[in-house]
């Protein structure tokens, strides 16, 4: 278990544990959804939490849709 993933969660005390989230991002032109992203996930709440390697490649698929100027792009997390 990793740091992120350790302890509870800080909005409702429930347990944090590994799973998935769907990220979003309005462009001002269009908006781009990715789905299927690691992320650590309050299991009572929701709330989630991306790692710093996982942003990363958030961000690569953001500057693509931005080059395609994408009004709607949505793509699964590989």
């Amino acid at each position: 278990m990793t740091a992120m993933e350790s302890g509870n969660c800080p909005y409702c005390g429930g347990n944090r544990e590994a799973g998935q989230t769907t990220f979003s991002l309005e462009l001002g032109f269009g908006i781009i959804v990715v789905r299927h992203v690691p992320a650590t996930v309050c299991v009572q709440c929701g709330a989630d939490w991306i790692d710093d390697a996982v942003a990363a490649r958030l961000e690569g698929y953001v500057e693509d849709a931005q080059r395609k100027h994408s009004q709607v792009e949505i793509v699964a997390f590989a």
